[in-house]
């Protein structure tokens, strides 16, 4: 059936914000083809997302940090943040691993596709000493909100997966206080 009835997000925003809660804080608005997502901040998360598909990003309120790493030069991976300003729109390519680092009274929209059949996502996450990958889990995306917090949850409940073997750093799930 046809939805002809459209979401204010500024009414949207001032009944349902608290619906945007750590880990993860997104509330889906759409999905039919695509997912459109309503993010809040702040988040606590250390964990890469690997999508198969583009991410479209667009800052509503304030300004975040898109950390992404970039494979393209085989074996030397580059850490980089992409700083996206309130009011900016950024299309993240597929494949990229990426980390979105929202502050606190943020809200920001992410446009992801559907995924193809047999096309997984990644959740990685990488030494915070060393940069190696210290765990990854794949699977098939059907609902954001749910599977990334169940992976979050799980990371940080398996000392084995935080325990980097590489130089023996205990990673975590969430950012953790200097």
């Amino acid at each position: 059936m046809l939805n002809t009835i459209p979401i204010n997000l500024d009414r949207w925003l001032e009944e349902n914000g608290h619906l945007l809660q750590p880990p993860v804080n997104n509330f889906c608005l759409h999905r039919n083809g695509f997912t459109v997502m309503i993010v809040g901040g702040p988040n606590e998360r250390t964990d890469y997302h690997v999508n198969p598909t583009p991410e479209w990003f667009f800052q509503k309120k304030g300004s975040m940090t898109l950390r992404v790493v970039d494979e393209s030069l085989e074996g030397d991976a580059k850490f980089i943040d992409i700083t996206i300003n309130e009011g900016d729109s950024y299309l993240l390519p597929a494949n990229v691993p990426h980390s979105p680092v929202r502050y606190a009274d943020t809200i920001g929209i992410v446009v992801e596709q559907d995924r193809p059949e047999g096309a997984n996502d990644k959740m990685r996450w990488y030494c915070s000493n060393c940069r190696m990958i210290v765990h990854q889990l794949e699977f098939y995306m059907v609902d954001l909100g749910t599977q990334v917090k169940e992976g979050v949850l799980a990371f940080e409940n398996d000392p084995e997966s935080r325990k980097c073997k590489n130089c023996g750093t205990m990673n975590h799930s969430r950012p953790q206080k200097p």
